[in-house]
Parts: structure tokens; sequence; C-alpha cells
């Protein structure tokens, strides 16, 4: 079973990321932010991370960044998920490491899509 990391500041959001990835048979950690994220990947390194940007503590540009560089940090597909449509910030968030980006709000299909897109399904 594949183990996604769900790193996002809103426990609405990372419910309901759980639910989903739930249902999709992977399973699921969650952190609030990209430095709780950071202690987890040192702990296990995921699969996958469905990763906000916009968070207090460290953002997900800088944990993408920080986990690229680590050990093993290259392994995990990294979806970032935003409420951003600037394309500037996307091609940001590509050149960073990032696998693919989903836009809030987002539903079973559009997860599922993107993760069969970048590998993970």
């Amino acid at each position: 079973m594949k183990q996604i990391l769900v790193v996002d500041d809103s426990a609405v959001i990372r419910k309901i990321a759980r639910r989903i990835l739930d249902s999709m048979r992977f399973s699921t950690t969650e952190a609030n932010d990209g430095r709780e994220a950071l202690d987890a990947c040192g702990t296990t390194m995921p699969d996958g991370i469905l990763l906000d940007w916009n968070m207090p503590v460290m953002d997900g540009y800088e944990f993408l960044q920080q986990l690229r560089r680590m050990p093993g940090g290259s392994k995990p597909k990294v979806v970032f998920c935003t409420t951003e449509n600037d394309v500037s910030q996307i091609a940001r968030a590509m050149h960073a490491g990032a696998d693919e980006y989903i836009m809030k709000p987002f539903d079973r299909q559009i997860v599922r899509s993107k993760f069969e897109e970048i590998g993970l399904i």
C-alpha cells in the first residue's frame, strides 16, 4: 500500500483529502505545516505528498526545496494544492520540484486523475 502525506494547515482540507485518499486505498498520514512534514519525511519517506502552498511556520515552497535535498527526497511524487491560479506561482512550484498541481477545492475525480498522471495509481 502506497503512503501519502497530506500537508495542509487546514484541518478540514486534511480531513477531506484523507477521506479521498483512504477511499483510493492509500495509507495516509498528515502534517500541519512544512516543518512537521519534513520531520515526518525524515522518519518515513512517503510515496506521494499532497502539499498546500500557503502555510505558517514553513510554506510549501520552502518545504519542497528542503525535501528535494534530503536523502531519498527525490522519491516522493509531489502534488501541490493551492488556491493560486497565477501561472508564475505554478511555474515556481514546478521548478522547485513539484510533479503536478491541483486547485482548491478538489474532489476525488481530480485527485485520482492527477495521481494517475504521475504514476501513483
